[in-house]
């Protein structure tokens, strides 16, 4: 062997024994241990993806009885979150309480520059997203809501179609969100307390699953606001769904185009599906990964999607870091979700009063 190939072989040597420094873990705090999403953190930090500095819960019968307290030691689970805040000094804060929580857990964070990421919807009512939109801008912090239909490749698929014109012009979009209830699947009971409570959630099905809806169209609309909000609610299982609705339609008008947002939790089995309509065809999103294109029968694969908008905490981290920037036309933009809890608003308001409410 020459000297040229054994200095090759050297260096090469090396390079398979030296490893690069990995990045910084990413700090995050929780706010709140009471939402059965919550099995997604506990994923996530097994994986390596994520560092959990602190747990905030107030509520003491679960302070300590929650998936995460499984598994990270006992100091870090605090029962104020000022405290456990100031003590952590995390870099981003993610919510798994009560929707009606979600003011305080930005109350807290955003004087402290500490950036948010909610379960989806933002809020349980137009004031209080207001009040949260207006405290993440005046203290310059990220406000991020996530929905599992985010990461579904074949919704940016079918967004890629028709921003390239395949379908023409929208005219009518139909969503279909939910499952067979969130008792009958087994949901857990500090789950169900404020899921079903219309304070804490501020509604039953119109809000867990008319929330998709409301979030898909408003980014395949480009952010448009709508005209009119039209909306039946029903409870059609009122032994189980003593306070809230389980089953909602809300009709949402738009200059040239309607949205009908189908949310319940009397499906007989669980689908998260949409149909967009074009003046020059249609697309059909089925599940996660598969759409039917404009000739019926001709389904396609959507390729998936690229890190780190493969997933809430990759997409969190890296925008919180300024790798990435959020645009207000994104699924889990602050400008969108503002949008969306006025449409569910609305259409609270128009069950209540049997009426179309207009939207200024």
């Amino acid at each position: 062997m020459n000297k040229s190939r054994i200095l090759l072989f050297v260096a090469l040597l090396l390079l398979a024994t030296v490893r690069l420094p990995a990045s910084e873990p990413f700090r995050i705090a929780v706010a709140g241990v009471t939402h059965d999403h919550l099995n997604g953190v506990v994923s996530q930090l097994r994986r390596g993806d994520i560092q959990v500095v602190g747990v905030w819960e107030a509520d003491p019968r679960y302070i300590h009885d929650n998936s995460l307290s499984r598994v990270l030691p006992e100091n870090i689970f605090f029962s104020d979150l000022g405290k456990m805040l100031d003590a952590t000094k995390p870099e981003a804060v993610v919510a798994y309480g009560s929707i009606k929580e979600h003011l305080a857990v930005v109350e807290a964070c955003a004087p402290r520059g500490i950036h948010v990421m909610v379960e989806k919807p933002l809020a349980t009512t137009l004031k209080d997203a207001r009040k949260m939109a207006d405290l993440a801008r005046k203290h310059g912090i990220l406000l991020l809501t996530n929905y599992e239909t985010t990461w579904y490749a074949s919704n940016h698929y079918v967004k890629a179609q028709v921003d390239a014109g395949k379908i023409g012009d929208i005219f009518r979009i139909e969503v279909y969100d939910g499952h067979q209830g969130p008792v009958e699947i087994g949901c857990s009971k500090k789950f169900l307390d404020w899921l079903t409570d219309p304070v804490l959630n501020g509604g039953g099905a119109v809000m867990d699953f008319g929330c998709y809806g409301a979030n898909l169209a408003t980014w395949l609309l480009g952010g448009k606001k709508p005209v009119s909000v039209y909306a039946v609610l029903q409870t059609n299982k009122p032994s189980v769904y003593t306070k809230v609705d389980d089953d909602a339609t809300i009709v949402v008008e738009y200059p040239g185009a309607t949205v009908e947002i189908n949310a319940s939790w009397c499906w007989p089995y669980n689908r998260k599906d949409m149909f967009v309509y074009g003046h020059e065809g249609l697309l059909y999103q089925a599940n996660p990964t598969r759409v039917e294109g404009i000739k019926k029968g001709e389904w396609t694969d959507a390729p998936a999607l690229a890190s780190p908008y493969d997933n809430p905490f990759h997409l969190l981290e890296a925008a919180v870091r300024g790798e990435i920037t959020i645009s207000p036309g994104d699924l889990s933009s602050l400008e969108n979700n503002l949008v969306v809890v006025e449409i569910l608003s609305a259409a609270v308001k128009s069950a209540r009063t049997g009426r179309p409410v207009r939207i200024k």
